[in-house]
Order: C-alpha cells, then structure tokens, then sequence
C-alpha cells in the first residue's frame, strides 16, 4: 500500500496534540458542580455513564484520524513488468553415440556431464527459444523451439543411450538444427553442436551441413569434448561383469573448425567437465539476448476503507453524546 498525498499524514501530528491536551486536563471537559464537602462524593459509586465520559472524545480523535488518512490517499497496487527480447533461438545439437559412455569425466560419462552443463545453460537464458536435437546415426528432435525452458530441462533429462543406432553423423545433426531454425525470424540464430567423433554415418557430410546452415544464416558453435589421450570406456562381460577397456581420443578437431569458420562461430575444445562448463559461459557472453522492461502499476483507491468507518463513529459519538451522554446544561 502506498499514499498519493503522504504530506497530509503530517495532520496527524495535530491529532495526537490535541488528545494529549485533552487528557491533561488542559481542555475543559466537564462541567463542575459543586459541593460543601468531598465526603459525600467519596461515597458515591462511579456510574456507568462515568466511565464513558471519555469516549465521545476519543471517537472523534479517531474519527479525525481517519479522515487524514483518507485524504493521504491510500493505495494498494499491482505491479506488471513486461519482457520483450530481441529475441536468439538457440538449438543444442547433442552426441548420443556410444563413444559419450567413455568415462574420461570421471565419476560420470561424456554424456551426463554434457547434459548437467546444458542445463545450467538452459537456466541462464532469459527470453529466448531453445530447441533440443539428439543425433548418433542420424538425428531427430528431442524438443522444438520453445520459451518452456520447464518442458526443454525435463527432454533433457530424458535424453540416453540406444534412442539410436550407433554412429556419429555430425552433417545430418547440422542438418535438422537448420531446419529447426530456417522458419525462425529470430534477430540471432544459433546451433550449439556438441560431439566426441568424426562423422562416420549419414549422407550428409558436415562440411555440407556447414553450408546449409550458413545459407539460412545460421551461426554454428562446435564442441569437441573428451580427454586427448585414451579414455575408459565400460564393457559389459557377460562372465567378468563391467570392466573397463581404453579408446583413443577421436574428436576431427579439423571439421569443427571448419564448420565454426564457415558459419560465423566458434570452435572450442572441452577435455574437463570444468572446460566445458567455461566453453557454454563463453557461448553464453557471445550469444546474449538484450531484455528490455517496460514497468507500470496499477492502483486502487481505498479511501473508502477509511472514511467509511470514520462516518459510522461519527455518528455512533453524537448518538451518545446526545442521548446517553447528554450533559446538563
């Protein structure tokens, strides 16, 4: 709640003057009658009408205070706040072929600690569209452009191993982003593609894919991740259980490159989960939407949460005033 005209409050200070005058005896409030001698009025009972005495006075104290706060004007308000974004779209183009189970980002694997990153991506985007492509031997979408960040995190989660035939088909991946994004009018469109491999699968190679996505004028950022030395990667043995063997790093460094330059992005190697994490924050700096807000409030009056019971006390004093404590004259 706020005041229009909070100055008028100062009026109150004159209220709280006036009750303290009149309960120091420095206005004259009764009429005295008088008496040879106090004995008599020490044995009279106090009447009940006595006891009132004083409340007349201090409903129109109140009353009056009442009345000022009215005319400061008391609001109650409901602020709204309006986002409008020059607005990025953004799709994660995300590795599930089986070289993601390598286990090089100890305790977890290439893959889970690729998706906990996005998600702290994805949370930090503000007003723009994000879209989810998963892809081994060939690519489908996960998720469609949306500002439900909610539904983009829980597709996310849900992203594992086996949704497709194993292979890393990078050109085909570049090629759905695209056509992700080629309806956008988006200010700013943006393919984040995340791999481990070299393009081993699809009719689409990725140097192709580069070339669509700069033709609709979409920016490609590349990640390589994985150590650059041999990594563990988990066997299941039907007789020994889980054991581990050693794969070479296999990440075509040459091909992302490319695929950045051709596309106006970047290329970035994450052999660290805490590299990858820096690699998103850089993505995050570089691909940053400006928000503007437009602020405003509106309010309701509630004057009449306060006059209104000042004029029922009103009445109420000169009801017993008048009658029940009515004064002789």
């Amino acid at each position: 709640m706020r005041f229009a005209h909070p100055q008028a409050l100062w009026l109150l200070l004159g209220i709280a003057g006036l009750g303290v005058l009149y309960f120091s005896g420095r206005i004259a409030r009764t009429r005295a009658l008088r008496f040879p001698s106090l004995s008599t009025a020490r044995r009279a009972n106090v009447s009940r009408r006595a006891r009132w005495v004083h409340v007349p006075a201090v409903l129109r104290l109140i009353v009056l205070a009442l009345v000022v706060l009215g005319l400061a004007r008391p609001q109650s308000g409901r602020r709204e706040m309006e986002i409008t974004s020059q607005g990025i779209d953004i799709v994660l183009a995300l590795d599930i072929s089986g070289s993601m189970k390598a286990e090089d980002f100890r305790p977890r694997n290439r893959l889970h600690v690729a998706k906990q990153v996005a998600e702290d991506f994805i949370r930090g985007r503000a007003g723009d569209r994000i879209g989810l492509v998963v892809f081994a031997s060939t690519s489908f979408t996960q998720c469609p452009l949306t500002l439900d960040y909610d539904v983009v995190l829980n597709l996310l989660g849900n992203v594992d191993f086996g949704a497709i035939d194993d292979g890393t088909a990078i050109g085909i991946a570049i090629s759905n982003g695209v056509n992700r994004l080629k309806r956008s009018d988006a200010e700013s469109k943006v393919l984040i593609l995340l791999t481990d491999g070299r393009n081993n699968a699809g009719k689409i190679d990725p140097l192709t894919g580069a070339a669509l996505a700069a033709a609709e004028s979409v920016k490609v950022y590349t990640i390589g991740v994985g150590t650059d030395r041999e990594a563990p990667y988990p066997v299941e043995d039907p007789i020994f259980g889980k054991r581990y063997v050693r794969i070479p790093a296999s990440v075509d460094e040459e091909s992302l490159r490319r695929i950045a330059a051709e596309t106006g992005g970047e290329y970035f190697r994450a052999t660290t989960p805490e590299m990858l994490a820096t690699v998103f924050s850089r993505i995050d700096e570089l691909e940053k939407s400006e928000i503007e807000t437009s602020e405003y409030v509106e309010y309701d009056e509630l004057e009449a949460r306060f006059t209104f019971p000042a004029l029922v006390l009103l009445v109420a004093e000169v009801l017993l005033s008048r009658l029940w404590l009515r004064r002789l004259p």
